[in-house]
């Protein structure tokens, strides 16, 4: 995955609440075994309304999108945060995300930023009264920030994650920082031990 230190850009106010992943990206999409060509099926139900806020030309180009309150509940699905990406965000904000969301977001490289229902109001119809507003979201620092309006606070993620985003360390990553010590580890255990090249 690739390393996330700043995301700054313009955004998609999605004024719905308790958007789940199977809005997010219909169950249909899940045939697929690739991991990319999700982003034509985000919101595929949703985006036949020509009205529908990602059909919008004024909000194309967006790295953000900004969501209601519990955004990405229901069934674990990657496919929903592979969608968003593919589509070509790479943050969502909201007041608060579904569990499983979150974290597959986390593995997978799109920053999930969490703000108080105040602040996710304000920038929703910020956004909407001027789609060119600049919003930069900084993982160093854990701050998100649109500064025409006055905007600069503090999200939630642990040490952990921020180091993920910040060399772009997905699962396998991790685990590959320690390959000289599992090396270490496999050519001092019993012999009788079950080996991982068993």
């Amino acid at each position: 995955m690739d390393a996330v230190r700043i995301v700054s850009g313009t955004a998609v106010p999605l004024d719905r609440s308790d958007v789940d992943t199977d809005q997010i990206i219909p169950s249909d999409w899940l045939k697929r075994v690739e991991r990319t060509g999700f982003g034509v099926g985000l919101f595929s139900e949703w985006r036949d309304d020509r009205d529908f806020v990602l059909n919008q030309p004024q909000y194309a180009g967006a790295s953000i999108l900004i969501g209601g309150p519990n955004f990405g509940t229901g069934s674990s699905r990657e496919h929903a945060v592979w969608a968003i990406m593919d589509y070509g965000f790479q943050a969502v904000i909201s007041p608060r995300f579904g569990d499983i969301f979150r974290n597959n977001s986390t593995k997978n490289g799109l920053v999930p930023v969490q703000v108080s229902a105040e602040v996710g109001e304000r920038l929703m119809r910020a956004v909407e009264e001027d789609p060119t507003l600049e919003i930069t979201i900084d993982v160093d620092r854990r701050v998100v920030a649109a500064p025409a309006i006055g905007v600069e606070e503090p999200f939630p993620l642990d040490d952990a994650t921020r180091e993920r985003f910040l060399e772009g360390l997905d699962d396998i990553g991790i685990t590959l920082r320690y390959a000289d010590d599992i090396t270490d580890f496999e050519a001092r255990r019993p012999s009788w031990a079950v080996s991982v090249t068993d």
